[in-house]
């Protein structure tokens, strides 16, 4: 394979250096032993002892000069190994493996951030599950309180309408036993009679007959004879003390001039007469016909 020229040379091998590594200890061995057997070789020396008849003071004794330690001579440094230019297979081995341990690096790094990515998203889904819940279950409460307003609103309100009825009710029964009393105290009615009130508002039976036993003297009309008997209903309007101030024909009976005689028998009449009870009715309906 062709080599790149910009890649470094090979290594070198390792045993040179493992040569020189060998000779620099053996060299340093030697130098410490050295240094020490020269220390540990004892000095040669002797003594002699003098006599003399006259006491004389012994000379000191010679002193050798001691020799001073020689320092250890340094040890050889072994040499460095000249750096080899690496070869272009090297350079290129390097190369790959560096861009492998930044991509490795990098898709550990990627992988951390969507990890990080994927707890962030689910702890944000679970925070928001969390706050639906929540919420769904404050609208449920609220729904239910508003509902248990609306039905105490609307049974306060039956309450209260069942209690307006029976006051009414009581009430009615009230007015209706107080009237009762009342006309009870000074009623002219029959004893077998159902009102309530003193005496009756309408006219007595007989009393239509006693005002057509008034006028009818008065009517002046000339029956031409037939088998039929026509009806005229007349209205009169009459003041308390039972003046006439008013008649007119409701119903004709078909004859002219039997209305007309009837409304001259009113006006001629003038008063009518009052009921049994004094008084007399401010208008009536009174009837008429030419054969009764």
């Amino acid at each position: 394979m062709d080599r790149d020229a910009l890649r470094p040379p090979p290594a070198p091998g390792m045993g040179r250096g493992l040569v020189l590594a060998v000779v620099a200890h053996i060299f340093l061995v030697l130098a410490l032993s050295f240094g020490v057997s020269w220390r540990s070789t004892p000095v040669p020396a002797s003594e002699a002892e003098l006599w003399a008849s006259i006491p004389v003071a012994a000379a000191p004794k010679e002193q050798l000069p001691q020799e001073e330690p020689q320092p250890p001579k340094p040890e050889p440094k072994p040499e460095p190994p000249k750096p080899q230019t690496p070869s272009a297979e090297e350079v290129q081995a390097q190369r790959d493996a560096e861009i492998a341990i930044a991509k490795a690096k990098e898709r550990k790094q990627k992988e951390d951030q969507e990890l990080r990515d994927a707890e962030e998203k689910k702890r944000k889904l679970d925070q928001q599950k969390k706050e639906d819940a929540d919420k769904q279950e404050r609208d449920r409460k609220e729904a239910q309180a508003k509902k248990d307003q609306a039905d105490k609103l609307k049974a306060d309100k039956a309450e209260k309408a069942r209690k307006d009825a029976e006051a009414k009710a009581e009430q009615a029964r009230h007015d209706a036993n107080v009237k009762r009393i009342m006309g009870m105290a000074g009623a002219t009615g029959a004893p077998n009679a159902t009102g309530s009130a003193l005496k009756s508002a309408g006219p007595s039976a007989n009393y239509a007959g006693r005002i057509k036993a008034r006028v009818r003297p008065n009517i002046i009309y000339a029956d031409a004879g037939g088998t039929d008997n026509p009806q005229a209903e007349v209205e009169v309007r009459c003041s308390p003390d039972g003046t006439i101030v008013a008649r007119r024909i409701m119903k004709s009976s078909g004859l002219p001039d039997f209305d007309a005689a009837v409304l001259r028998a009113l006006d001629k009449t003038e008063i009518l007469p009052r009921d049994t009870d004094g008084t007399v009715p401010q208008v009536m309906l009174i009837t008429f016909r030419p054969r009764e």
